[in-house]
């Protein structure tokens, strides 16, 4: 019955998570107020990606395997899985709704789709994000440094490649550096 007073009210969260992106990204001031919001979106914005690209990966898997059911009993493919401009993100103890326009999200949702389907290399896939994560931080929120996309799969190749690097004896500082290595004084 008080579901229309709540404060949680999906919809009404969706609103918000638009006019808080709209708001910082129109921001014309530097002050630290100004620098403060540009950073916490640039973190909001992060984990959005992130979150879109796994999505992109997991509802490409699922959808390749309804697929072939479907067309093996001789039905019709179900509708390919699209993009969501918002997610669901954590955000201390609660969760808030994060929002970034239709083209960057089916951007990193097609990317997480081709690595899916094994398109794209891990480290292409960092690459393409990157790039997107560089264009929202550099001109919609106008960051002086962009915010790193895909830490997880950075991780990942990395342990991978220590890994590999232990089980061949070779030493740490052989080989060609850490994958996605953003940091241009490097």
């Amino acid at each position: 019955m008080f579901s229309i007073f709540s404060r949680n009210n999906p919809a009404d969260e969706m609103k918000r998570a638009v006019a808080a992106f709209e708001k910082v990204a129109s921001l014309e001031s530097d002050s630290r107020d100004a620098r403060s919001l540009r950073m916490r979106m640039g973190m909001l914005c992060r984990a959005h990606l992130d979150k879109t690209f796994i999505a992109g990966a997991e509802q490409t898997a699922s959808w390749q395997e309804l697929a072939s059911l479907a067309i093996s009993s001789g039905k019709p493919a179900p509708e390919v899985p699209v993009a969501s401009k918002f997610q669901k993100i954590r955000a201390g103890e609660s969760d808030i709704y994060t929002y970034l326009p239709e083209e960057y999200v089916n951007e990193a949702f097609g990317i997480g789709a081709r690595y899916q389907r094994a398109e794209l290399s891990a480290q292409k896939a960092i690459e393409a994000m990157q790039a997107l994560a560089n264009q929202i931080s550099y001109y919609e929120l106008r960051l002086p440094e962009p915010f790193q996309a895909l830490g997880f799969l950075r991780d990942e190749l990395a342990a991978e490649g220590s890994a590999e690097g232990d089980s061949n004896g070779e030493s740490e500082g052989s080989g060609t550096g850490t994958p996605g290595n953003t940091n241009p004084s490097a």
